[in-house]
């Protein structure tokens, strides 16, 4: 469909900032929090990565749909999907690419978004619209392609929660344990999934690890008793500051002695566990380009980020117990944290994303000495042997 030929779409957010474009997508009517990533790569994995669920998401590459998207012939796994679904509530672009080419490609991004019931808008000033975010931070936001007038869309506004406060995790959780890589893995690692995005399981995999995927929900007992060399705290969507029970969940992980490692929400949780808080952020950080410090090597990293909470800095610096590891180098936000004298850790960003740079990635082969440590320390055997 040309774009001429394409619905009027309207992009209303909560404090009355107006655009109008073309529908992309379906036809329709979704909100959610708006939110931008700077990325000039990775659509698909962006919509599909779990901890976007909710949010409108704003690309600030100006043309998006070229080179179409890559499903996996038999399984999410085999594709360039992060999560099993496309998680955003709606999708923002300047200008929509419905021709696509390349060789590995399985399809359009309309036909990818149609398929999911994704709405969106394009050809607006997208420009103007990341500097509007940036400079009034995130808000709600509307996108109508059916024609709904103003008033309309403002009730819909006012219907919608706010990303403070909101728990969504236990929305993405997965439903039931599963098993990924061979029984006889030189590691067993236990997941808890709180939105695990698919490449942190595929890390875990290529180092030869045997996973078995939790729901968040999942006593420590149960986990205990699958007898896991380690736990990953994984990533995932909402406010950190609304889940008590994962908390406390958390905190029984901790007692358990085992390697722990946590990733984005999985590190807001650990923080929370040993009493640190976390705050919202003014607009986030979200795309593949950030720069982090590791502050006990010395060396800059690349990194690929996506969340609008973080750690209260303030407080993990008082804490006895704790040491910061990394940092944001824009805004001195907390990127990594470890418990000193225990084989637990965690990052804000996410290593397992290969958006080009593979700078965090070593993160997952220290979680694997620790296994391997913590092993030989207990003398234990491989609980496959």
């Amino acid at each position: 469909m040309l774009v001429s030929q394409r619905p009027k779409a309207i992009l209303l957010l909560d404090d009355g900032t107006r655009f109008e474009g073309r529908a992309i997508g379906t036809i329709g009517t979704t909100v959610g929090e708006i939110c931008f990533n700077t990325g000039m790569t990775g659509y698909q994995e962006i919509f599909t990565d779990p901890s976007y669920t909710g949010q409108i998401m704003v690309l600030a590459s100006p043309q998006i749909g070229n080179y179409g998207v890559k499903e996996g012939e038999t399984d999410a796994m085999d594709g360039e999907a992060e999560g099993r679904k496309v998680s955003i509530s709606g999708l923002v672009v300047k200008k929509f690419s419905e021709v696509w080419s390349r060789p590995a490609g399985t399809g359009s991004l309309e036909d990818y978004l149609v398929k999911a019931g994704i709405s969106g808008i394009s050809d607006i000033d997208t420009r103007k619209l990341v500097r509007h975010i940036r400079d009034h931070g995130a808000q709600n936001a509307v996108i109508d392609s059916t024609g709904l007038d103003d008033a309309a869309l403002n009730e819909r506004l006012k219907a919608a929660p706010d990303m403070s406060g909101l728990e969504l995790a236990s929305t993405v959780t997965s439903k039931e344990p599963y098993d990924l890589g061979p029984e006889d893995g030189t590691y067993r690692v236990a997941v808890v999934d709180f939105g695990i995005k698919l490449n942190s399981l595929r890390c875990l995999l290529e180092r030869g690890c045997h996973v078995r995927v939790f729901p968040m929900a999942t006593p420590v007992e149960n986990i205990m008793a699958w007898k896991p060399d380690g736990i990953l705290l994984g990533n995932g969507p909402g406010d950190p500051g609304a889940m008590p029970a994962e908390v406390t969940h958390v905190k029984e992980v901790l007692e358990t002695g085992l390697p722990v490692f946590g990733i984005c929400l999985g590190h807001q949780l650990l923080a929370k566990a040993m009493g640190i808080g976390t705050e919202k952020m003014h607009h986030g950080h979200r795309g593949i380009n950030h720069p982090v410090r590791n502050v006990i090597t010395g060396k800059d990293e690349v990194t690929s980020q996506n969340h609008g909470f973080v750690v209260d800095r303030e407080q993990a610096e008082k804490h006895p117990d704790l040491k910061i590891t990394h940092i944001h180098l824009n805004d001195g936000s907390v990127a990594g944290i470890r418990l000193t004298g225990r084989p637990v850790f965690s990052v804000q960003h996410h290593p397992e994303a290969g958006p080009g740079p593979l700078d965090s990635q070593y993160l997952f082969d220290d979680f694997v000495q620790h296994m391997a440590s913590q092993r030989k320390r207990t003398n234990s055997k491989p609980q496959h042997a």
